[in-house]
Formats: structure tokens, C-alpha cells, sequence
């Protein structure tokens, strides 16, 4: 019996893209020695993205669509994909055409070797914006710094997992997701393959400024408490600096030197106001998670979907 590969694509407004990217993948998955289905998840678009979904089994009878019930968010999506699948292998990858899809025989020939994981590291284009290598390396960076889960620069979603590794995943039910650091977190063997970043086909991104600082800080969060442990030496240091001003404040009261100031004064009071509130909001970012995990509440809600195994009212935590 043929081992079956899955190739998981979470979709938001990518209508110009869909069936470019389909037919790249149908020719690529027809040349390699395993059967194969394509599950494209429709993250709420607001465009046709759904409608060029639907229509795809007439390409060929193995692409699948799920339909969310709204915008979840792509790791979301990614898991509703991930949990969906039934392949020995799933691969996972954009539906912005950035991901070539001629690097899945090298995932497969790398899986075959005995890897449990096969990831990718990106190098943006010479058109790339500085703005996007440089706020990428930014973001690996602190990360690095912050989390004992370290990533490499450039690490996408575009992977290969063995059906063990995506058991363990499936069998995951934290609230905010961030797939890529789970992966890494769960360990097994990992092999990490170089590609260049294609071009977007068409439309633009939907990773804006808000949106990637969103995404850093749940990454952040959610491996690695160092910011609670940053706030706590910073109310330290300024504890210990603050007992050491009291002889200063001795001094002058008891020597008559002591100026009236209200400018310093005020500068102070706002100064450590200003940290105490850091503070308060790095503790809060850490309470509203788990508000938000004890809440249990789905990651995704699947609306509609072709494929047969998946109920269409399927709820996933």
C-alpha cells in the first residue's frame, strides 16, 4: 500500500493566487511515488478565494477546501488544516505563491531519509524591503533572547512533518498558536533546507506592522516567561536605586540644602509611574492567556468542507 502525503494551505483573500498555486502543486505531487491529497483552508476571505476553492475539484479530484466559519487567524487555520489531514506526511505551506512548491520532492527525499521534521529558512529577494529583513531579524532576535525555544532566522511555515510529530501536534489544545515554535518545542529529528522566497503572484500581504508585532508578542509569550522576570529585576533595580537616594534626601533635609522642585518631581512621579505600568501590562499580557486557555473555546469552527472524514459542523479545540 502506497504511504499518502497531505499538503495543508491556509488561504485568506488569495483569489489571484488559488489556481496558479494548484495547478504548481498538482505537478509537482503527480511526480513522486505516494498517493496525495491537498486541503486548501478559506481563513473567512472576504474575496472568491471560496468560490476558486470550490471549483478545484474539477482540476483534480484530490484538492480539498474548509471552509471556516470566519477569520481565525492563520495558525489557526494551519491547525484546522493540520487536524484535518490524514496523510503519513503532511507538508504545510502559504497560498501567496512565496512557497515553491518544487522543493516538496526535496522534503520527501529528506523524510525518506529517517527526518521527522523537515523545515525551511527563507531568503527574501534583492526586491525584498529592508523594512522586511530587517524587522524579520528583529523579531528572531528578541525571540532568541527571551525564549530557551530558539528558531532560526528566516523559519517559515512552509514544512514537512511526520504523521507522529503531527499526532502529538493535533493532540495540542493551548490557545494562541504559534505552530512554528511548537514544532521546534516538540523535538524529535529536524533537518533545515535553505530556499529562496518567490515573489507574491498576486495580491499583497497580510502581515502589516500591527499585525507582526501581534504575532511577535504571541510568540513570545508563548514560550518563555524571561518577561516576567525582566519586570521583576527592573522593579528591583529601581528599588535598590531608590534606598540608595535616601542618604541624598537625609542630607540636604537635615544640612537646609533641600531645593523645592516640582519639574523633578513630577519627572520622577511619571518616570517610575511609567514602569510600574510596564510592568502591570507584562503581567496582564500573561493573565489574559491563560483567561483566554481557561475559557476553552475552539481555535477554529469549520463551516463547510468536501472532505468526507470532516463532520461539516466540526468544532476543534
Amino acid at each position: 500500500m502506497r504511504r499518502k502525503i497531505s499538503v495543508v494551505v491556509p488561504s485568506y483573500n488569495e483569489e489571484g493566487n488559488i489556481e496558479v498555486l494548484a495547478n504548481r502543486l498538482v505537478q509537482v505531487l503527480k511526480t513522486v511515488p505516494y498517493d496525495y491529497e491537498v486541503i486548501f483552508v478559506d481563513d473567512g476571505s472576504s474575496d472568491h478565494t471560496l468560490d476558486r476553492l470550490k471549483s478545484l475539484g474539477s482540476l483534480d479530484a484530490n484538492l480539498y477546501y474548509l471552509e471556516l466559519s470566519r477569520n481565525f487567524g492563520h495558525q489557526n487555520a494551519l491547525k484546522a488544516g493540520y487536524d484535518s489531514a490524514n496523510g503519513d506526511a503532511i507538508i504545510s505551506m502559504d497560498g501567496d505563491m512565496q512557497h515553491p512548491p518544487e522543493l516538496i520532492p526535496q522534503f520527501l527525499e529528506k523524510w525518506e531519509e529517517g527526518y521527522d521534521v523537515v523545515y525551511t529558512t527563507r531568503e527574501y529577494q534583492d526586491e525584498a524591503t529592508f523594512f522586511k529583513t530587517k524587522s524579520s531579524d528583529l523579531f528572531y532576535g528578541v525571540l532568541n533572547s527571551l525564549s530557551e525555544t530558539k528558531l532560526e532566522k528566516g523559519t517559515a511555515d512552509f514544512r514537512l512533518i511526520d504523521r507522529k510529530v503531527a499526532n502529538v501536534l493535533v493532540s495540542l489544545t493551548e490557545n494562541g498558536l504559534f505552530i512554528r515554535g511548537l514544532i521546534k518545542w516538540l523535538g524529535f529529528k529536524q533537518y533545515s533546507i535553505n530556499y529562496v522566497c518567490d515573489a507574491r503572484f498576486s495580491g499583497s500581504s497580510k502581515y502589516n506592522l500591527k499585525k507582526m508585532i501581534n504575532f511577535a508578542v504571541q510568540g513570545i509569550t508563548a514560550f518563555s516567561v524571561r518577561p516576567l522576570y525582566m519586570a521583576t529585576g527592573l522593579g528591583l533595580f529601581f528599588s535598590v536605586a531608590a534606598l540608595l537616594f535616601i542618604p541624598y534626601i537625609l542630607y540636604s533635609y537635615f544640612s537646609g540644602e533641600a531645593v523645592s522642585g516640582w519639574a523633578s518631581l513630577l519627572t520622577t512621579i511619571v518616570f517610575f509611574g511609567g514602569i510600574q505600568l510596564m510592568v502591570l501590562g507584562i503581567i496582564g499580557m500573561y493573565l489574559g492567556k491563560l483567561f483566554m486557555q481557561s475559557k476553552q473555546r475552539p481555535n477554529y469552527i469549520i463551516r463547510s468542507t468536501n472532505l468526507q472524514r470532516v463532520n461539516h459542523d466540526l468544532v476543534k479545540l
